[in-house]
């Protein structure tokens, strides 16, 4: 794969950082993790309680977190990765935090997800909103753990 990719992700139980690893592993890809600049505690993702710190970001659109660290260099980047858990049926607010960080134009963002219990749904084209410019999309799709073999036959169908 010739191309320089980057695989950033936002991992708030650890699962979604295993998948990124061993995607950046495969793929050749520079690994980067989106980290919010207020970590996530456990009390902070208890999205039973609705005034939990993430079920208040997901029920307001306009939410954004702050992220701690930023890429170095995105602009040398051809493809960039992003992996995410669905929360509430779409990526979390930060994921929309990080795609507002960064100009894409001429970039091919390629989406993947964890879902701790549901599929892609429209998490993926959700995103779209969130990044302007000549960007080329790949369909998100669902990985559910560092499996080598399945991580390689998605990235030869989209890269």
């Amino acid at each position: 794969m010739s191309q320089k990719i980057l695989v950033a992700v936002f991992s708030a139980s650890g699962v979604t950082k295993r998948v990124g690893e061993e995607v950046a592993r495969v793929s050749g890809g520079d690994f980067f993790e989106i980290a919010s600049k207020e970590p996530y505690t456990s009390a902070d993702l208890d999205w039973t309680n609705k005034r939990s710190r993430s079920s208040v970001e997901m029920n307001d659109p306009s939410a954004r977190p702050e992220i701690a660290n930023s890429v170095p260099n995105m602009d040398t980047y051809e493809t960039v990765i992003i992996g995410f858990p669905i929360w509430w049926g779409v990526a979390p607010r930060i994921i929309d935090t990080f795609l507002e960080s960064y100009d894409f134009s001429g970039k091919t963002i390629i989406p993947f997800c964890t879902p701790g219990g549901s599929g892609v749904g429209r998490s993926d084209t959700a995103l779209h909103k969130n990044v302007s410019g000549d960007v080329k999309w790949a369909k998100g799709v669902q990985i559910n753990r560092p499996n080598e073999n399945e991580i390689r036959k998605w990235l030869d169908k989209v890269l």
